[in-house]
């Protein structure tokens, strides 16, 4: 990996430009306007704000009080990714050092979460390594949660590593996130289930290629329950459930009541956030992901970009 930057990829300003860049089919483009109207253009801005809590630390945490107040408690992640160039990712880990500095000052009940690509992995895994060891030793200082977001597979062997060494350091006050529809997370859930700390399991929003991951939702699904099941029955600390789907929630609902295991919910500002109230309400300990920061756009373009179904998936969870 070198350190040159990337040429910025161009923004879109209407949904109808960032759907044309995103690349997405002409005849999927006719149907979102036919359901709900060129009109959507001038809704950008408020789509964001669906999503994405402000551009400020403080717009952050005012929103993460307010979500509080529900008995939700969040997952604070400084929009950023995939940077090539160190000073970009030494001023974003800067950002969460001092995150991790507000967020222990303030009442919320939250913790924060760092993309290996956001804070040097792009340039080289000893930037990587030296931002996150800074990242996790300030906030373990202060008394706040990190997570190690997963990005796409081929960060997943650096990103486990960085895991394992933090949750044994600080003896387990990080997390990490596994992806059900890689084929190899059958494996890295076993080396995962000895070590302290939290481990999140989502489905995967990355398109990875065939030969290493499950294409089918129905494969995905019958991965994802198989490996909350082992989850249940072999992590101590307890498990994070990623996801939206009622289905799989209700199953870890029968899961903790079989073995017992501590367990979380985490779901994604603007989706479903009745039913994070609702889950709440039941006693069950829910976390929102919080994104802010002022690379809003960027965040949905490469979402899109990743996976065509996030567009819809976006769209589909504001209009309902």
């Amino acid at each position: 990996m070198d350190g040159s930057r990337r040429t910025p990829a161009p923004t879109p300003r209407t949904l109808g430009s960032f759907l044309s860049i995103a690349r997405v089919p002409k005849r999927v483009v006719g149907w979102i306007y036919r359901r709900v109207g060129s009109r959507i253009d001038r809704m950008l801005p408020p789509i964001a704000s669906n999503f994405v809590a402000g551009t400020t630390p403080a717009t952050a945490l005012d929103h993460a009080a307010e979500t509080n107040r529900d008995d939700v408690a969040v997952i604070l992640n400084l929009l950023g990714e995939h940077y090539h160039d160190r000073s970009d990712a030494d001023s974003d880990a800067d950002a969460y050092v001092s995150l991790a500095a507000d967020l222990a000052a303030s009442d919320v009940e939250g913790c924060i979460s760092v993309k290996p690509s956001q804070i040097g992995l792009g340039v080289s895994d000893d930037a990587f390594r030296e931002n996150l060891a800074r990242i996790v030793d300030e906030a373990t200082e202060a008394g706040v949660f990190v997570w190690i977001d997963m990005e796409d597979h081929e960060t997943t062997d650096v990103t486990l590593d960085a895991f394992e060494r933090h949750a044994i350091e600080t003896n387990g006050n990080v997390g990490v996130c596994i992806q059900a529809n890689l084929e190899r997370t059958s494996e890295d859930v076993k080396r995962l289930a000895d070590l302290p700390g939290k481990v999140r399991l989502v489905k995967g929003a990355y398109d990875e290629p065939a030969e290493i991951a499950y294409k089918e939702k129905s494969r995905v699904d019958e991965a994802y329950r198989d490996l909350l099941a082992y989850m249940f029955e072999h992590f101590e600390d307890g498990v994070a459930v990623g996801s939206h789907d009622p289905a799989m929630i209700e199953y870890a609902r029968e899961l903790h009541a079989e073995h017992g295991t501590p367990y979380e919910v985490q779901m994604l500002m603007g989706v479903r956030e009745d039913a994070q109230r609702d889950i709440a309400r039941e006693g069950v300990d829910v976390y929102q992901y919080v994104p802010y920061g002022s690379k809003w756009m960027q965040y949905f373009y490469r979402r899109v970009r990743e996976r065509k179904e996030n567009l819809l998936f976006a769209l589909r969870a504001v209009l309902t």
